[in-house]
């Protein structure tokens, strides 16, 4: 049976703050076992990194400025999406998807403006490296309690022909990003041909049920009884290589 259980008495992250410490003290309540996964929000490890970015401080470019044009939004905003993505999949009134730098695709670049201060031009980044903020959580966490525990990063994502989002890994350490069950037999005995589990992004999902979108205040969850085999895998290993993207 899977078990997920809210990481309470985090206090709101700030610039700076040892997340890995903060998260030990309290993880201690629920007494973590072997196997068992700890999610948190890439809200709170871009906090601690001190991703934040002021707009005020952003000069837009040309090109921001005819895609804030074409799209009705913020041209520093649009500047600094730009600065965060590889390439502009959809302008469109309302709408700007990109593909980041990190390889996956997103609506402004996965900038956030929520929860993130007062301040309305205040946005927060992506962690610079998602997959090295896990394992440097997964190395202090697994020493905290000495046993190994695996970290996800979870964001929250739209997805393609989808309405609503919601939780995906964009970092991951300790566990597979992705299961191969290619070969494995079903219940009448065929032996799977495709079948790649997107196991992170499902514990991910999993616990943003929980960890929610607004202010529940619970930026990191225990997800306990989840099945798989042991490998430190990656978020960079869920990324579908450009040339195979047929929604990009």
């Amino acid at each position: 049976m899977i078990e997920i259980f809210p990481v309470e008495g985090l206090p709101i992250i700030q610039a700076g703050d040892d997340l890995a410490e903060l998260l030990s003290s309290a993880l201690r309540a629920l007494a973590p076992r072997s196997g068992d996964i700890v999610v948190v929000t890439s809200k709170i490890v871009s906090k601690a990194e001190g991703r934040f970015v002021n707009l005020r401080d952003i000069q837009p470019s040309p090109r921001a400025q005819e895609l804030a044009d074409q799209t009705g939004k913020d041209p520093r905003l649009v500047e600094l999406i730009l600065r965060e993505s590889d390439s502009v999949s959809r302008a469109a009134p309302g709408v700007l998807i990109t593909r980041h730098r990190l390889g996956f695709t997103s609506a402004n670049a996965a900038i956030d403006h929520s929860n993130v201060g007062a301040d309305p031009d205040l946005v927060l980044l992506m962690p610079a490296d998602p997959d090295a903020s896990a394992r440097a959580l997964c190395a202090r966490l697994s020493h905290a309690f000495g046993i190994h525990l695996p970290v996800v990063i979870a964001d929250s994502h739209g997805r393609p022909h989808r309405l609503g989002t919601i939780g995906v890994a964009v970092g991951v350490a300790g566990m597979p990003g992705i299961e191969d069950w290619r070969g494995r037999r079903d219940l009448f005995g065929y032996a799977l041909q495709h079948t790649e589990i997107g196991l992170a992004d499902m514990v991910a999902s999993a616990a943003t049920l929980l960890m929610g979108q607004a202010a529940e205040r619970v930026p990191a969850a225990l997800v306990r009884g989840v099945v798989f085999s042991r490998r430190d895998g990656s978020a960079a290993e869920i990324i579908r290589p450009a040339h195979l993207d047929l929604y990009r």
